[in-house]
């Protein structure tokens, strides 16, 4: 590969594009590195995960001796029901806040309809609040 002057550019070898070294001798990571540490779907592998585990622990926590299996599946039912209804308040925030994040982008496109645009968010935001306060009552009456 020549520049201008005719003079032969060094080709770009693995050394040029290595991070630069920390006092141990390691490469500092690079974004690349962690790409494949943080991705959607192995974090929501980890919090469903953590959320089983969750719904165990009363049964472990309340155990008592001659209880039976009974009382430790009531417990189990009652454990997913309140990840259920945390679950179900989780998905209406989320839902409320897509709902006013596409008004403000409506709005500032077009300023002239925002009375319009504000009555169908209040009113789609209000649904999606009733539908969650539905799933979390459902939830904790879960027997």
């Amino acid at each position: 590969m020549a520049t201008r002057t005719g003079k032969a550019m060094p080709t770009p070898t693995r050394e040029h594009n290595l991070p630069e070294r920390t006092d141990a001798g390691r490469r500092t990571p690079t974004r690349n590195d962690l790409k494949g540490m943080f991705s959607m779907t192995s974090l929501m592998k980890k919090c469903l995960l953590a959320a089983g585990a969750l719904a165990l622990l009363p049964a472990a926590a309340l155990a008592q001796g001659n209880t039976g299996a009974g009382a430790a599946i009531a417990n189990n039912v009652k454990g997913l029901a309140a990840i259920g209804a945390g679950l179900a308040v989780i998905g209406g925030g989320f839902g409320i806040g897509m709902v006013g994040k596409g008004a403000v982008e409506s709005i500032a496109r077009q300023p002239e309809a925002a009375g319009k645009i504000q009555i169908n968010m209040i009113l789609a935001a209000a649904l999606i609040e009733g539908a969650t306060l539905f799933a979390v009552v459902v939830g904790f009456l879960a027997k």
